[in-house]
C-alpha cells in the first residue's frame, strides 16, 4: 500500500550558484557516502548530483508528511545500485520500500519518491 509520495524540482543554476558562493552547503546535504560519489564526478555533473540528491531529500520528506526539519537531509541518503540506478539506503522509514527516481534537463533536476508500506503492517510512516 502506498503510504506517500513526494516529489521536488530545484533549479540548476541556483544549485550551481551555491556551491561556488557557499561551498558548506554540501557536505550540509550530502551524506559521507554522497560526498564521496560526488567528489568524483566532473564539475558539471556535480551540479546535477547535488540538486538530484536535494530535491531527493525534499521529496522524502514531503512523502513522509512533515517536511525538512523534522527529518534531516543527513537522515536520508541516495546512492546509486550496480546498474547506477539511485537507491535510498537510509532513511527513517523502516515500514517497506522507499521508491526513488531522479532525472535533469538543462535547467532543473526532478525527483519523486514513493513510500511503499508492507502488508500487513498496521503502523503508520509518521
Amino acid at each position: 500500500m502506498i503510504q506517500g509520495i513526494g516529489i521536488d524540482a530545484v533549479e540548476l543554476p541556483r544549485i550551481k550558484k551555491i556551491i561556488e558562493e557557499k561551498p558548506r552547503f554540501i557536505t550540509r546535504v550530502l551524506t559521507e557516502n554522497e560526498k564521496t560519489l560526488f567528489d568524483a564526478l566532473p564539475a558539471k555533473r556535480q551540479v546535477e548530483f547535488l540538486a538530484g540528491r536535494f530535491a531527493c531529500k525534499e521529496a522524502f520528506s514531503k512523502a513522509w508528511g512533515t517536511g525538512i526539519g523534522a527529518v534531516t537531509f543527513q537522515d536520508i541518503e541516495v546512492l546509486v545500485n550496480e546498474k547506477g540506478a539511485p537507491i535510498v539506503t537510509k532513511s527513517p522509514f523502516k515500514e517497506g520500500t522507499v521508491f526513488v527516481s531522479i532525472t535533469h534537463t538543462d535547467a532543473f533536476a526532478f525527483a519523486q519518491i514513493i513510500l511503499e508500506k508492507k502488508e500487513g503492517n498496521k503502523n503508520g510512516c509518521i
